[in-house]
């Protein structure tokens, strides 16, 4: 029987996988830097694999972050780390398109234009729970 990943160590990957995703590193890229294969990259990002201090170390240099980068909004062993796992958000937020669309909209300088922007998501979303208040609250915080 194979042991699932630890919550933690799935969080480290996916914010390896964001900050990489950020910058427009390919994992060969990442993987060329830190002289492994480009799999042990993807094996990181998925938490397969768990990322050693030295390791972690190298990949937040190659990525121009402090270490504590790949902790932030983690999960928290008192809450229940496992829930934090499942959190369809916190996938979201790693992912390639999530990386672009937060970059396109953030070089919106005019923010009745993102404003119109959030409203056409909305608009075309099928989620009827989206806050629109806390997406506004969202947008003017990263003016």
């Amino acid at each position: 029987m194979r042991k699932m990943p630890d919550a933690i160590d799935r969080h480290v990957g996916a914010r390896i996988r964001l900050r990489r995703n950020m910058i427009g590193m390919s994992q060969e890229k990442l993987a060329e830097g830190l002289g492994i294969t480009f799999q042990q990259v993807q094996k990181y990002e998925k938490g397969t694999n768990r990322v050693g201090a030295s390791r972690l170390q190298n990949i937040a240099s190659i990525l121009e972050v402090p270490i504590a980068f790949f902790f932030e909004e983690g999960p928290s062993p008192v809450l229940g780390a496992d829930s934090w796992a499942s959190d369809a958000t916190a996938q979201l937020m790693t992912s390639k398109e999530f990386v672009s669309l937060a970059r396109a909209f953030i070089a919106i300088e005019d923010k009745k234009v993102q404003q119109k922007v959030l409203s056409l998501v909305r608009a075309l979303s099928d989620d009827k729970s989206a806050s629109p208040s806390g997406l506004e609250d969202h947008a003017h915080q990263m003016s």
